[in-house]
């Protein structure tokens, strides 16, 4: 008798929490976005619950104004060997560009740290859009997206042979459009054989690449609908790439603040934003859409012509995520500033509620074929990840539909339906 479907839950820590304001919290200290034992600290209280894996974004470039907000400032890998160090179970997923990375460099990165902690380690693939990122690698611009797209493609058969050569021990030889790789990996398999591999870009071309290559896609979809037709779309893609539709697990953001009742909840929320820089919400969200939502009345929808637009072919932005939004906006006809806190200024699906609100969301999406799991986005660390973890992961265990402990070894054995390489 097969093992029942559980959610997978991975914590994704942007910095010191995903609101804006989040780094006014009184529990934490001005320099924790910078410090191991924050990250320590927030992956253990992750343990705790149970959760699947901790998933850290990177850019390699200054993004935010520092004097706003803090930012991404340490690599990935090594916050992830920081992690590692201080866990046993817990996933560990780091984020590393196709566009500003080398494929064999990578590949060793990875792997190495995928032996050293056990088999807990996943590559979130990104291809990078933030136009300033091209002058911090002597470029003049960044690439147009069907060329960071068949570079990504080819990076990732490029890394993915070289894992594989980890284990066969055969040399890989690949003369493509971008790469020259002629070898062998000097490490050896991790216990899961190598790394996973979780997608990010939301694009036609990014669920191109998910379908045909990987073991989770981190999804942005705002409406269960939206979420039910990207599920269906992205397992039609592995489906006719010869691949399990049930080896790719679909993981939305989902954006939590979490209050003993709706009430508390709320004012949780409208503390955060009254602390929040003036406009900064709606600069990211206008950002998103390509559209300047301070010129708007914020009182009244964004008017349909802007939100049906051509996109511009040198849009700079994710696509995924304007895509969502702008099905949002036009589906609710919410105003500006409805849509802002329901897609949280920044995307990703916002709930804002009791514990038993929080848990029904994740049970809805999951049985209703909008979600394999969720990367859980609390609004400020640690206190909404404990709260979290104290409050909700209890009622997910209740409704059957999460795990009371760890029982696999390797976070390829935790994804149902990524099953171990076989050695060759």
């Amino acid at each position: 008798m097969p093992a029942q479907r559980e959610v997978i839950l991975n914590v994704n820590v942007l910095d010191v929490g995903f609101h804006p304001s989040a780094w006014r919290a009184p529990d934490l200290h001005p320099t924790s976005f910078i410090d191991p034992n924050y990250y320590t600290e927030v992956a253990q209280i992750a343990e705790r619950g149970t959760l699947d894996a901790l998933f850290l974004a990177d850019g390699p470039a200054l993004r935010e104004d520092p004097a706003v907000k803090p930012t991404r400032a340490l690599e990935p890998t090594t916050v992830l060997g920081v992690v590692a160090s201080a866990t046993e179970h817990l996933g560990l997923i780091g984020t590393a560009s196709t566009t500003f990375n080398d494929p064999f460099d990578l590949a060793d990165r990875f792997l190495s740290l995928d032996v050293v902690s056990g088999g807990r380690v996943a590559w979130n693939v990104v291809t990078t859009f933030h136009a300033g990122t091209a002058h911090n690698f002597g470029r003049s611009r960044i690439p147009d997206r069907e060329s960071r797209y068949r570079r990504a493609t080819e990076f990732v058969d490029v890394v993915t042979a070289l894992w594989e050569s980890a284990t066969t021990r055969d040399p890989v030889h690949h003369d493509g459009e971008f790469f020259h790789v002629h070898g062998v990996l000097p490490v050896p398999p991790s216990p899961q054989g190598h790394p996973l591999l979780v997608q990010a870009g939301g694009s036609p071309q990014g669920r191109t690449l998910a379908g045909r290559s990987a073991d989770a896609v981190f999804s942005a979809e705002l409406t269960l609908d939206a979420g039910r037709q990207h599920y269906r779309d992205v397992k039609d893609v592995a489906r006719a790439a010869g691949r399990d539709p049930q080896a790719v697990k679909i993981l939305p953001g989902l954006v939590t603040v979490v209050g003993c009742t709706e009430a508390e909840a709320i004012a949780r929320y409208e503390d955060w934003e009254s602390k929040a820089a003036d406009g900064f919400s709606a600069e990211r969200l206008g950002g998103m859409l390509g559209i300047d939502l301070s010129s708007l009345d914020p009182d009244r929808p964004i008017p349909e012509e802007l939100l049906r637009a051509p996109v511009d072919p040198t849009f700079p932005g994710s696509l995924g995520f304007r895509e969502a939004v702008v099905r949002l906006a036009l589906e609710s006809r919410y105003s500006v500033s409805e849509l802002l806190r329901k897609a949280g200024g920044f995307g990703h699906r916002l709930v804002v509620g009791s514990p038993e609100q929080i848990a029904d969301t994740f049970e809805e999406w999951f049985l209703a074929g909008a979600a394999d799991g969720f990367n859980l986005m609390p609004d400020g660390f640690p206190s909404g990840l404990t709260d979290f973890v104290d409050h909700v992961v209890p009622l997910l265990r209740k409704k059957g539909i999460f795990r009371n402990e760890y029982a696999e070894s390797t976070l390829r054995e935790r994804f149902e339906g990524a099953p171990l390489p076989v050695s060759g």
